[in-house]
């Protein structure tokens, strides 16, 4: 006999939503600026992660908020394993297959052909049987990237994706997740949403770049790029 999932109210969602805003902007995450994201897109505000996920305690309390929603009524899990991208996404599969008691897995970012976008591949000897049911986990989404990279090299393996969990989804919740590959549209949910517009890096379109001032590359280069 199959339970039903555990579900969330709306008042457990909204104070989800508060604790992670609470950790993000305690740990000094939230930083203002002008950033050149990942995307390749400018924005004014930047979510650096790492200063929350170096607190272990903080880390592993939202991968708990993750692991109570795939679980089922009784309170076993309803996916067979974790996984994320590097590298942020290393530190929270792993928590969160912990706290679940699954495995937890990895895909690491592989240039595609010239002309072609990055692709995501696991390595390492990770694997995936046909017919598991798959959590994928990221930090921040902006436009999906990094998930989207992982969507098909879960499906090749035969994998299901039961759902897809970032922190915080920084697209104000109008983001999706489609596959690349079969178009099927796969479930998103973040503990906290935030609508931080972002630009295309040309003076025309984004106001720092128009008062000339050098965006930021945040992580780890911190290089400055002159505003085109």
């Amino acid at each position: 006999m199959t339970t039903l999932r555990r579900t969330l109210d709306d008042a457990a969602r909204r104070a989800i939503a508060a604790r992670t805003e609470a950790l993000f902007r305690s740990s000094g995450a939230l930083r203002e600026g002008h950033f050149a994201l990942k995307s390749g897109l400018h924005s004014e505000a930047y979510l650096e992660k790492f200063q929350v996920l170096q607190d272990p305690a903080a880390t592993s309390e939202l991968c708990g908020f993750w692991a109570q929603g795939v679980r089922d009524r009784d309170g076993a899990p309803i996916v067979d394993l974790v996984a994320g991208p590097t590298t942020g996404g290393v530190l929270l599969a792993f928590e969160t297959g912990r706290q679940l008691g699954t495995r937890a897995i990895f895909a690491e970012e592989v240039a595609g052909e010239p002309g072609e976008a990055p692709r995501r591949e696991f390595r390492r000897g990770f694997t995936i049987a046909a017919g598991e049911k798959v959590l994928l986990v990221d930090d921040i989404l902006t436009t999906g990237g990094s998930l989207l990279a992982m969507i098909p090299a879960v499906e090749a393996m035969g994998g299901e994706i039961i759902e897809c969990a970032v922190i915080v989804d920084r697209s104000g919740g109008i983001a999706t997740l489609t596959s690349p590959s079969t178009g099927r549209v796969y479930p998103l949910r973040s503990l906290w949403t935030l609508d931080l517009p972002t630009y295309e890096p040309w003076a025309a379109t984004c106001p720092r770049c128009a008062a000339g001032e050098p965006a930021i590359k945040p992580g780890s280069s911190g290089t400055a790029l002159v505003p085109k």
